[in-house]
């Protein structure tokens, strides 16, 4: 079970913790994990439209957390993933997890997202940090949440069906190509959960 919205702990302000992550705001002490993770073509190739950009250095790692930390609307944001397990990846901020109004949205639609450093892939912290952050949404009044993802993206496709969403084939409606299209409603989640007690 995850911890939406604790007080505060060690002087940061965590937006939810789970068994092994903390989700917080972001700082511009993270800028170097940012630059760690967006200068690499195998993340940023499934992020936003057009061409992957890289970050090339500390100052454009700055401007992006800046950009990120702008982004804080609760129940909404864009919030930095660290690890607190015990384990190789311990201390270290892994990536990000999101909560955003979708562009060019007509009626509010909100999306989660996530993007991790590949050293992180492949131990459940996507659908982890997920998982936490569709509960905020939901405990924060959000009835329905959307992800889209790269058409080839099948990493993030089954962390969508891992954390209980619904995929509903293709869309061309947000960004400038299509998307592959998953949903979950606050009462499917609510099903979802009285089923796991």
């Amino acid at each position: 079970m995850t911890q939406v919205t604790p007080p505060r702990h060690s002087d940061r302000v965590l937006i939810a913790t789970t068994p092994r992550l903390e989700i917080r705001p972001w700082t511009l002490e993270d800028a170097p994990a940012a630059l760690a993770m967006l200068s690499r073509i195998e993340v940023v190739q499934w992020l936003g439209d057009g061409d992957p950009v890289l970050t090339k250095d500390l100052d454009e790692a700055r401007m992006k957390v800046e950009t990120w930390r702008g982004r804080d609307n609760p129940p909404l944001g864009h919030w930095a993933v660290e690890v607190t397990d015990g384990g190789p990846l311990h201390g270290r901020t892994i990536g990000t997890v999101l909560l955003l109004t979708l562009p060019n949205d007509e009626h509010g639609e909100v999306e989660i997202g996530w993007h991790l450093h590949p050293d992180a892939w492949g131990n459940g912290y996507a659908p982890e940090a997920a998982t936490a952050i569709l509960e905020r949404g939901f405990s924060g009044g959000i009835e329905e949440i959307f992800a889209v993802t790269d058409l080839d993206n099948v990493n993030s496709m089954k962390v969508c069906t891992k954390i209980g969403m619904e995929h509903r084939g293709t869309i061309d409606k947000w960004y400038a190509t299509p998307s592959q299209f998953f949903v979950i409603t606050r009462e499917q989640w609510l099903a979802q959960q009285a089923e796991r007690t």
